[in-house]
């Protein structure tokens, strides 16, 4: 598989995101621009497609507790509360920045993924979740880039 195409692929997976893909792809010795513009690709692919899907994904859960499926439902549901505890606080004190903030700290249970669930649970309106997204995910990037290439160490 193409190397970038593996570093797009990996930013699209929950808490692994763009953050880690670039590690992924300097890690491996991709060429760093590509390996940047691969990530953020992925990165903004999820904030514009997480706030449009995240709805269809509430209609599927709760189909999905009507058959033999529905430990999953369950999983999801917890992670949904979850996520609604954890981002609240940041959301309700600092909107947009609560989001951002959220968003860009590169840590697991944070992230693109999380934000975007966060956001579509408290309904925040999309003109104000995309950019949140978009940023706080490039930034989250931007913070793992650093050490991923040996500057602060």
């Amino acid at each position: 598989m193409n190397s970038l195409l593996q570093v797009f692929i990996l930013s699209l997976v929950p808490t692994f995101e763009g953050r880690y893909a670039v590690v992924y792809g300097i890690g491996r010795g991709y060429p760093l621009l590509g390996t940047i513009l691969a990530a953020s690709l992925g990165v903004l692919t999820l904030s514009l497609v997480l706030p449009v899907v995240l709805p269809y994904i509430d209609r599927v859960m709760l189909w999905l507790e009507k058959t033999p499926l529905k430990k999953i439902a369950h999983l999801y549901l917890y992670y949904v509360e979850r996520v609604r505890k954890k981002a609240h606080p940041y959301l309700e004190k600092w909107g947009f920045w609560g989001l951002f903030i959220f968003v860009a700290i590169p840590l697991p249970g944070t992230g693109v993924w999380t934000g975007a669930l966060a956001a579509y649970i408290l309904a925040i309106e999309w003109k104000r979740t995309f950019p949140a997204l978009l940023l706080g995910g490039l930034f989250s990037m931007a913070l793992t880039i650093g050490p991923a290439l040996g500057l602060f160490g």
